[in-house]
C-alpha cells in the first residue's frame, strides 16, 4: 500500500502543507517502539476476516487534513482494525464513523463518511491526528510509548501556522496536549483537569483547549456520549475559536 496523500489544498500555504509532509514521512518511517511494531504488523498479518481482502497499512498512522487549519482534533491511537488498516486516522472503526458524521454536519468535512485513505473526504480548517501514531494492543500505549510519539505532535502543532484551538478526545489525549503545550510554551505544571464541555484559555498566543469525551464505542453506545453532546462541544470550539469553516 502506497503512503496516504495528503488532503490536496488548492490555494493553500505550501510552507504548512511542506511541514506536514515531512512531519508524516518521518511518521511513517517511525520503528521507536519495538511492543508497537511488532503488535501493528501481526495485526496486519492477521486479519479479521471481514477484512480479509484488504492489504493492510500496519504502519505508524499520519495525521489527516488541512494544512491551514484553525482546529487540531487530537485522539488517542489508531485502531487495530481501523487506521492501522486503512492508514488513516479515525477511518474504518465507528469512532470514525461517529467522528466524521459530526464534523461534517458542522461544516468541517464536505462528507460524512471516512472509509478509506483514496476516498474523497476532504476536512475544511481542522486537521486531526492522534497522540501515539501506532495501534497499541489493548488500546493501552506505555509511557514511554507516548513520550517517543510526543515529538510527532509537537511537529504537527509546530506545523500548523494557522492553529487557534485543540480539541482533546478524551482524557488521554488531553494529558498528551497538556504536557506538550506546557514545554511549548514554557509553563508552570497547572492544575487543570479534564472534563467533557471544558475549555481552557491558557493566555496569549496560545491555542484554545477543548475537551470532549472521546468518540468510542464504550461511550457512545452507553449514552456517556450522544451525538447531541459531541456536536455541541464542536459548535463551542468553532465559536471560542473562531474557527472558519467555509474558507476561501
Amino acid at each position: 500500500m502506497e503512503i496516504p496523500a495528503a488532503q490536496e489544498i488548492v490555494g493553500t500555504s505550501l510552507s504548512s502543507a511542506n511541514l506536514l509532509l515531512k512531519v508524516r514521512n518521518q511518521v511513517v518511517d517511525c520503528r521507536r517502539c519495538p511492543r508497537l511494531v511488532q503488535y501493528r504488523e501481526e495485526v496486519a498479518r492477521n486479519k479479521r476476516k471481514e477484512f480479509v481482502d484488504w492489504q493492510y497499512w500496519g504502519r505508524p498512522v499520519p495525521g489527516f487534513g488541512d494544512p491551514d487549519a484553525s482546529l487540531l482534533i487530537v485522539g488517542l491511537a489508531p485502531a487495530a482494525h481501523g487506521g492501522n488498516r486503512t492508514g488513516r486516522v479515525f477511518t474504518g472503526d465507528r469512532s470514525g464513523d461517529f467522528l466524521y458524521r459530526a464534523l461534517y454536519k458542522v461544516g468541517l468535512a464536505n462528507q460524512p463518511t471516512s472509509e478509506n485513505s483514496d476516498d474523497a473526504l476532504r476536512l475544511n480548517d481542522a486537521y486531526v491526528t492522534a497522540a501515539v501514531k501506532c495501534a497499541p494492543p489493548d488500546n493501552k500505549p506505555s509511557t514511554a510509548e507516548t513520550s517517543n510519539c510526543s515529538r510527532y505532535l509537537a511537529s504537527e502543532i509546530d506545523s500548523l501556522r494557522d492553529l487557534k484551538a485543540i480539541l482533546c478526545l478524551g482524557q488521554f489525549a488531553f494529558n498528551a496536549v497538556m504536557k506538550m503545550i506546557r514545554s511549548k510554551y514554557n509553563l508552570p505544571r497547572l492544575p487543570a483537569r479534564f472534563g467533557h464541555g471544558k475549555v481552557l484559555r491558557l493566555g496569549q498566543g496560545i491555542p484554545l483547549i477543548i475537551c470532549s469525551y472521546h468518540p468510542s464505542p464504550r461511550n457512545t453506545q452507553t449514552g456517556k456520549l450522544t451525538e447531541k453532546m459531541f456536536l455541541s462541544v464542536l459548535r463551542k470550539t468553532l465559536r471560542d475559536g473562531k474557527i472558519a469553516r467555509n474558507k476561501p
